[in-house]
């Protein structure tokens, strides 16, 4: 049974950083492209970022290129996004997804999901 879970949200001021981190487990990581999504209240769930099954490409939505990194250890079965000079605009509960294939940028084909961590970022 595959499971992903994230950590790391919490409450941070404008201009601030956080890490999340994703553990995943019931899967072969390395074999596995990952992702971040988020969902504000009222909206849809939203493409953050993806990383191929080494780490050796991103992507990343264009309202937060350059300002998050995703990272993954494959050692530790983790992926992880660096969040940078957050912005109030980025408070959601953010996701882990996970796809044999790669992320794509739709949530519909990823068919892993953790249950989310929330981030909130005041003005």
């Amino acid at each position: 049974q595959v499971q992903l879970v994230e950590s790391g949200g919490g409450l941070v001021q404008a201009g601030g950083s956080l890490r999340l981190s994703c553990a995943a487990s019931g899967l072969t990581f390395s074999n596995y492209g990952m992702g971040w999504f988020r969902q504000a209240p009222g909206k849809e769930r939203a493409f953050v970022a993806a990383i191929n099954w080494s780490g050796s490409s991103t992507t990343y939505a264009d309202s937060v290129k350059g300002r998050f990194t995703s990272s993954r250890d494959n050692a530790k079965n983790t992926v992880y996004l660096q969040m940078n000079s957050l912005k109030p605009e980025d408070t959601a509960v953010y996701y882990c997804a996970a796809r044999r294939l790669g992320i794509t940028t739709t949530p519909g084909p990823n068919p892993y999901w953790g249950q989310g961590t929330q981030v909130t970022v005041s003005s």
